[in-house]
């Protein structure tokens, strides 16, 4: 398999899961100002959406979006590891987080990357990231290792991968006590440092 990824963005979660079950994988870096790969080929020829991540399979076949990858991989190749069995309720708990994250938090994120943003217009969307991440800190304040505790899962990837964001986007995650405390733990694991230090963020 080939992960194609751009360092730090939203491809780090499917990155961890990798990871996190071990799995053989290649990557390949994706630069999402040219559309171009870290071989010179064309992104856009690989996923016509422009958007990492994708994930190429042994057999050719493309995947993308990285809620939809990260399930796959723990289906196919751990089922019962990172996410419970598909069909159950606790399966459905993990997918209502990772829906959540992208829906809410990636898409409340994205906006304030652009510095062309009036104030106003950053400030309205500002409040909205805020009051989705009390949301999660609201989960996370019973004192929950994880969302679905005491398992580490795929939507916990996800989470914190939108946490790290935080510093380029200036929110203040420590006014989340349980969120940052969240983030911390997270980054300790062993799977995150590998994937953090093959992307060049550490």
């Amino acid at each position: 398999m080939k992960l194609f990824y751009t360092p730090g963005s939203c491809s780090l979660s499917p990155h961890i899961v990798l990871r996190e079950l071990a799995l053989p994988f290649a990557l390949e870096a994706v630069d999402q100002g040219t559309k171009l790969t870290a071989s010179g080929a064309d992104f856009t020829a690989i996923n016509p959406e422009g958007y990492v991540p994708a994930l190429e399979l042994d057999d050719g076949e493309v995947l993308t979006e990285g809620a939809a990858i990260v399930q796959y991989l723990v289906d196919k190749y751990a089922p019962g590891t990172l996410a419970p069995l598909s069909g159950t309720v606790e399966r459905a708990r993990v997918n209502g987080h990772l829906n959540f994250i992208a829906t809410e938090l990636h898409n409340g994120c994205v906006p304030l990357f652009n510095p062309a943003m009036a104030p106003e217009a950053r400030e309205t969307v500002t409040k909205g990231l805020e009051r989705k991440l009390e949301v999660m800190e609201q989960i996370l304040a019973d004192g929950r290792s994880y969302l679905t505790d005491p398992d580490f899962t795929v939507a916990d990837a996800y989470l914190f991968t939108m946490l790290s964001w935080s510093p380029r986007i200036q929110i203040d995650l420590e006014r989340w006590s349980y969120l940052a405390a969240f983030s911390k733990r997270v980054l300790a694991r062993k799977a995150v440092q590998a994937a953090l230090e093959a992307e060049g963020l550490r």
